[in-house]
């Protein structure tokens, strides 16, 4: 079974996306989720974004656990591109090209996999779950998936962090550019 999930229309290079999802397409998703955390570039909080998105579309929409998923493929097409321009000398003006791309991302089953049963189940079913290796799988799933979902939001928070700061430290330079004009236009 193959899960997708798509996002459209990001406002990032599709060659510097490229660049992020090749060296994750290989790995599984633990290990993706790893390397994206260490990554630093803004194009990994897009693919990590796009792979929860996977995950969370087989875990809620398909009832299948974090442990039987693989990575299968990670697409990154050119999407439209904005067309601006730039006034230049002598009255001309040079096109700017603000392009877009689209992310893919495609997960599969490691074999063939039933999804797992709903707590609306009978209770037969519900006797034959709690052999006890069912249960100790169960928790290792458990287990895997609130690390894969920790990992997944450190990296974000720790992205949102990162802005966070470079917009102060713009923000400061901008505030001390005022004031140093202002001290300028007090001079004259």
């Amino acid at each position: 079974m193959i899960i997708k999930a798509e996002q459209k229309n990001t406002r990032q290079t599709s060659r510097k996306v490229r660049l992020v999802a090749d060296v994750v397409k290989e790995m599984g998703i633990k290990d993706a989720i790893d390397h994206l955390a260490v990554i630093n570039r803004k194009s990994t909080l897009l693919v990590l974004k796009v792979l929860r998105q996977a995950l969370a579309n087989a875990t809620n929409n398909f009832n299948l656990n974090v442990a039987d998923l693989e990575i299968d493929n990670i697409v990154v097409n050119d999407g439209p591109a904005l067309k601006r321009w730039r006034a230049v000398s002598r009255g001309r003006a040079h096109t700017i090209l603000k392009r877009t791309c689209h992310v893919r991302v495609d997960l599969r089953t490691k074999k063939e996999v039933k999804p797992v049963a709903k707590a609306a189940k009978t209770a037969k079913v519900a006797k034959v779950a709690k052999d006890a290796k069912t249960e100790k799988i169960e928790k290792v799933e458990k287990v895997a998936a609130t690390e894969v979902v920790k990992k997944s939001q450190d990296a974000i928070k720790l992205e949102r962090s990162k802005n966070q700061a470079y917009k102060s430290k713009a923000g400061a330079k901008g505030q001390a550019n005022k004031l140093i004009q202002s001290q300028k236009k007090g001079s004259k």
